[in-house]
């Protein structure tokens, strides 16, 4: 008997494993695909490879200005996915690897819980490989961490137009479009319209919200677009349908229009898998978002935990770490672990980089929070203006509690966002204040030192003691 069978091998499922192997419990995993899941196969991973290739070829296009001339410039998309796949191959081994270190038995197969713990039996998982082969396995608990998929819209003609993708089939295209139409101005949309326009594709952007990432703050998400200039942007459009590469959208004044594009990418999101798990036969609950879990991680099955994507709650890569951690902490009934959702800091990979932590200034305002804020342009940063120059766009913003100086939100647009952010969400973990982040230091020169910049440029919100210790 197992003392924990994991089903799922993405970032939450093979993290846990490793943490539980290395404190030499006996653990299964399965996997049906390869180990890695979503975010190192086809996600995260693949599309950060393509895209740095599609950043040296756009700054190389753009050296002169900085001294450097480079002639007769081209690409090899080719040799570009062949680098991605060699990427991806390696990383993936790794994790076997890891597997192996930590004594973690991995079976490739769909795992599927057929009994539930209960009354000192343990829970019964039965595996069933690509062949059709199965076999039953018992665990003391079970750690569902079966991800996500992609959402598609049920949009007329959809269905039925071969020339639609989702952003697996983008992945793997053989070839860069001379057009593409992205549904969806969230995260995926736009790293893939980023990614192609570089190359030289005619993209548009079709979004139904009248902005695009709509997590983003709102002073920041029209810098984003400026930024990706050569991007088309149609906001608050409707996608009424779609006839082989012509998608059909309506705008806000209700004006009917056509797209005609190469390849159309399906960008509207991910979805929890809630099937093929046994979920319904276990009896493990769910709500709006996925598979409903307390802040330990625990579902309302005693001895069934959930990690990653499956829950719904936060589907990114990082925030999955993270639950595996406190999951494999509760399994093992070591400390006070918790799941935190407040500083969890998203980030967007474009040639273009944003990314926040916390509260943005309209979320504090629809929570009824008072708040005082910052906002500083990026090239008054050194290190920004020597590497993008003064034209660069890009935006740093600080949101504080009026009253008690609490550091709520960290926003950024622009180099290096993605690579700083940590830093940000760590202020608003640790429940920072304004006085408190004035006295940190940053290193200088980098991007990340506007947050303080930004912080000192905040109006005094906290009380100062002008009469001395005892006045």
């Amino acid at each position: 008997m197992y003392d924990t069978i994991i089903i799922g091998g993405g970032p939450a499922g093979y993290l846990a494993a490793e943490r539980l192997g290395h404190r030499g419990k006996k653990v299964l995993l399965t996997e049906e695909n390869r180990l890695g899941g979503t975010c190192l196969n086809i996600g995260c991973i693949p599309t950060k490879t393509l895209l740095n290739s599609a950043k040296l070829y756009v700054h190389a296009k753009e050296a002169e200005k900085f001294g450097v001339k480079a002639e007769n410039l081209s690409y090899d998309w080719g040799a570009i996915q062949g680098w991605k796949n060699e990427v991806v191959s390696k990383l993936c081994a790794g994790v076997e690897g890891q597997m192996k270190r930590y004594g973690v038995e991995v079976i490739k197969g769909r795992g599927e819980i057929t009994s539930r713990p209960a009354g000192g039996r343990p829970a019964t998982v039965r595996s069933v490989s690509q062949e059709g082969k199965t076999a039953e396995h018992e665990g003391a608990s079970v750690l569902v961490c079966t991800g996500s998929s992609p959402v598609m819209l049920p949009i007329p003609g959809a269905a039925e137009s071969p020339l639609i993708v989702n952003s697996t089939g983008l992945l793997d295209l053989p070839y860069v479009p001379a057009s593409l139409a992205v549904i969806g101005g969230g995260v995926i949309g736009l790293e893939f319209a980023g990614l192609f326009s570089a190359f030289g594709a005619q993209v548009t952007v079709i979004e139904a919200q009248d902005e695009i990432v709509p997590f983003m703050d709102r002073e920041h998400a029209p810098i984003l677009r400026r930024a990706m200039k050569d991007v088309r942007f149609a906001l608050g459009c409707r996608v009424e349908k779609i006839e082989g590469g012509a998608v059909f959208y309506s705008g806000k004044d209700g004006k009917a229009e056509t797209l005609e594009a190469e390849v159309i990418l399906m960008a509207a999101g991910r979805r929890p898998v809630l099937e093929g798990w046994g979920a319904e036969a276990a009896g493990i609950g769910t709500d709006r978002q996925g598979v409903a879990v307390d802040e330990r991680m625990r579902t309302n099955i005693p001895g069934i935990w959930a990690a990653g994507d499956v829950t719904g709650r936060s589907l990114l890569a990082h925030s999955a770490y993270r639950m595996a951690e406190v999951a494999v902490a509760d399994i093992l009934g070591e400390g006070n672990a918790r799941m935190r959702y407040d500083a969890v800091p998203w980030a967007l990979y474009g040639l273009t980089e944003a990314a926040g932590a916390g509260l943005t200034e309209q979320q504090a305002a629809a929570a009824g929070i008072e708040i005082a804020k910052a906002s500083l342009p990026m090239k008054v940063s050194g290190r920004f203006a020597a590497e993008n120059g003064f034209a660069g766009l890009g935006a740093v913003k600080v949101v504080a509690g009026a009253k008690d100086g609490r550091i709520l939100g960290v926003h950024a647009v622009g180099a290096y966002a993605s690579e700083f952010i940590w830093g940000a969400a760590a202020l608003i973990e640790q429940e920072m204040r304004v006085k408190d982040v004035k006295e940190l230091i940053f290193p200088h020169p980098t991007v990340s030192e506007l947050i303080r910049e930004a912080v000192w440029a905040i109006e005094p919100i906290e009380p100062t003691n002008k009469g001395g210790e005892n006045a």
